[in-house]
């Protein structure tokens, strides 16, 4: 079983490095992927120069947004040279440009709140999340407010995920937060990634809410070098994934799977196993 799709404190996950480590062992991975957000700073602790804590096979991995289409999407690096995505990452995710864009993203996402009419506490909103993730945070402090809910509707009330994707990042929302102006391009993810001497997967395609998932990816495919997709992730149902896979087997596209791990933030998703029926064989991996 393999999970090549987890995110660390390094990014927007709850869990070290090192409890990965042990996690993953223990439940007997035979290949994984640490894929923060847009950062590979995980792959430089000590847990890793000196792993005496995971026996299977690491394969060095990142999540890198990018835009294409005017969408914000995801692209999944992997057997990468660190140093030169590290390097890279800094054009569009240094420090100084992290702190510039959280704020803009901050200051839109209270100003379409305060059109709504929505209630919430500014002084207890903390913006915990690195990387530029700091729309959940904002979430929590507003569905604290059960007058919030005939708003925002029980859909988005119940469920982040729902509201990041159909609103938050849907260019035709009142919510859109138009992170995507903040992204490279698509083309210039893959590229790096290529440069860096890795593999580019799209991820987690049916996540997006796309009206016409496939008809997106075949235009992603036509504009860059993508190398796979990842094809087993919780957000895709089961005739999902046989779509996936099926599509990527007929247009020679590798195929990768995880559980998008984030510890205690996503507590219904588990490694390896997502929301228990991921189960993904190492025998998905001709890329390796």
């Amino acid at each position: 079983m393999i999970d090549l799709h987890m995110h660390t404190t390094y990014s927007d996950g709850s869990q070290s490095v090192e409890d990965i480590l042990k996690a993953c062992e223990k439940i007997g991975l035979e290949y994984i992927s640490i894929t923060d957000h847009n950062t590979c700073a995980a792959y430089y602790e000590e847990a890793f120069s000196n792993n005496n804590i995971f026996t299977g096979k690491i394969i060095r991995g990142c999540e890198i947004s990018a835009a294409f289409q005017n969408k914000s999407i995801e692209i999944l690096a992997y057997n990468i040279d660190t140093d030169i995505i590290m390097k890279w990452k800094e054009k569009y995710h240094s420090e100084e440009i992290y702190e510039k864009n959280t704020q803009d993203v901050y200051k839109r996402f209270l100003s379409a709140l305060d059109k709504k009419g929505i209630i919430y506490n500014e002084s207890n909103i903390r913006l915990e999340n690195k990387n530029g993730f700091i729309e959940r945070p904002i979430w929590e402090e507003v569905v604290l407010h059960q007058e919030n809910k005939e708003i925002l509707g029980k859909e988005y009330f119940e469920n982040f995920r729902n509201f990041f994707r159909k609103e938050l990042a849907n260019p035709e929302s009142e919510y859109f937060l138009n992170k995507v102006s903040n992204y490279p391009s698509a083309k210039e993810v893959v590229d790096i990634i290529h440069e860096a001497g890795g593999k580019a997967f799209l991820a987690h395609p049916f996540e997006y809410e796309f009206k016409n998932t496939i008809g997106f990816i075949e235009d992603l495919t036509k504009n860059t070098t993508l190398d796979g997709i990842e094809c087993f992730h919780p957000s895709a149902k089961e005739e999902q994934r046989k779509i996936l896979v099926d599509f990527a087997k007929n247009n020679q596209l590798y195929i990768s799977g995880g559980s998008d791990f984030y510890g205690t933030r996503k507590p219904d998703i588990k490694l390896g196993i997502g929301r228990g029926d991921l189960c993904i064989s190492k025998e998905i991996l001709s890329w390796m």
